[in-house]
């Protein structure tokens, strides 16, 4: 178990560093985002406050399974967020405490409610873009055509781009997964141009000693002043200098995610789309497209990201391909 030394009565002694200070330790060993950090300590003191704030080694099967059930239960999650909360658990026991759960945990589950996804008509896309402009607009054409999720496409880097091959590669997905997918043609000049902006903003912090991108740790050292490099920059970098919540320093973050959705869901809004439209709903047309194209359905689990084909499989069922040469009986009175 880790350690930190503590004085007590003029001398020290090694001190049990607490529990969500071990998990934080280990995400960020195994590169988890900030994001998925922040939701895994959320459920991690949420099950031991519910518990009793009883130490997890002393806890076990029946603790575990007392509070999933709770969540379904009492708490009416859905099964997503059910499941992330046992994964949290789950990680906590058998990469932080190398306690291995061996046992089935048979908690109450939360029914998994068979929801078609959301997808644009070739219209109402071209309407949207219409309405979208600048940054937000480059963001959005990304995850409509390249299928990225918003955290995929803001933490996109300049060496992520590849413009001779038409690919562009996605880092640590979902998963901490590498992938490959799609560079639409027509996007290209755009990025060059963009590209310039992001290239002078970035010789500026050079200049004045700011340029100093955040890189995942293992890398951090293994490419010294891999910071200071260009191919490493965000290609969506924020307009402001911030203090990394992690390490401390000064540095050019990528831009926050809510840019690219607040844009989204306005521009849906102001040009009259009559469905709950976010960013996650350009990849859902993305994929929704591919598949009218003839796209076969494992090469666009690759270019999605999905570990499980089943997934991929939900945007069979919104294909406009599965209603033609379809009459409805109505149309025969």
């Amino acid at each position: 178990m880790p350690y930190e030394r503590a004085k007590v009565k003029g001398k020290y002694k090694p001190k049990a560093k607490k529990v969500v200070d071990q998990v934080r330790e280990v995400l960020r060993y195994h590169h988890y985002s900030l994001k998925t950090e922040e939701a895994y300590v959320q459920w991690i003191v949420r099950f031991i406050h519910f518990s009793g704030r009883k130490h997890p080694r002393s806890m076990g099967k029946a603790e575990i399974e007392k509070f999933l059930s709770h969540l379904a239960i009492n708490r009416d999650v859905a099964a997503s967020t059910q499941n992330q909360a046992f994964q949290a658990i789950k990680f906590l026991y058998e990469r932080v405490l190398n306690i291995p759960i061996e046992e089935k945990i048979e908690a109450s589950r939360s029914k998994k409610a068979k929801k078609l996804p959301t997808v644009l008509s070739l219209d109402e896309t071209k309407k949207l873009f219409d309405e979208l402009s600048g940054t937000a607009k480059t963001m959005s054409a990304l995850m409509y055509g390249s299928g990225l999720r918003v955290s995929e496409v803001v933490r996109l880097r300049v060496g992520d781009l590849d413009f001779e091959n038409h690919q562009l590669i996605v880092r640590d997905g979902k998963g901490n997964k590498d992938r490959a997918t799609v560079l639409p043609d027509k996007l290209k000049e755009t990025l060059k141009k963009h590209l310039k902006k992001v290239r002078t903003l970035f010789e500026t912090d050079l200049a004045q000693g700011n340029a100093n991108v955040y890189l995942p740790t293992a890398l951090s050292r293994k490419y010294t002043g891999g910071g200071q490099s260009w191919v490493w920059q965000y290609v969506f970098p924020s307009r402001t200098l911030s203090r990394d919540p992690r390490g401390g320093a000064m540095r050019r973050h990528h831009v926050h995610r809510s840019v690219p959705e607040k844009a989204v869901s306005g521009a849906a809004s102001a040009c009259g789309i009559e469905k709950r439209v976010s960013c996650h709903t350009l990849r859902h047309s993305f994929a929704t497209r591919m598949l009218e194209k003839g796209v076969d359905i494992r090469r666009l689990q690759e270019l999605l990201g999905h570990k499980d084909v089943r997934t991929t499989m939900i945007y069979t069922h919104v294909m406009n391909k599965n209603l033609e040469g379809l009459e409805s009986p109505f149309d025969d009175i």
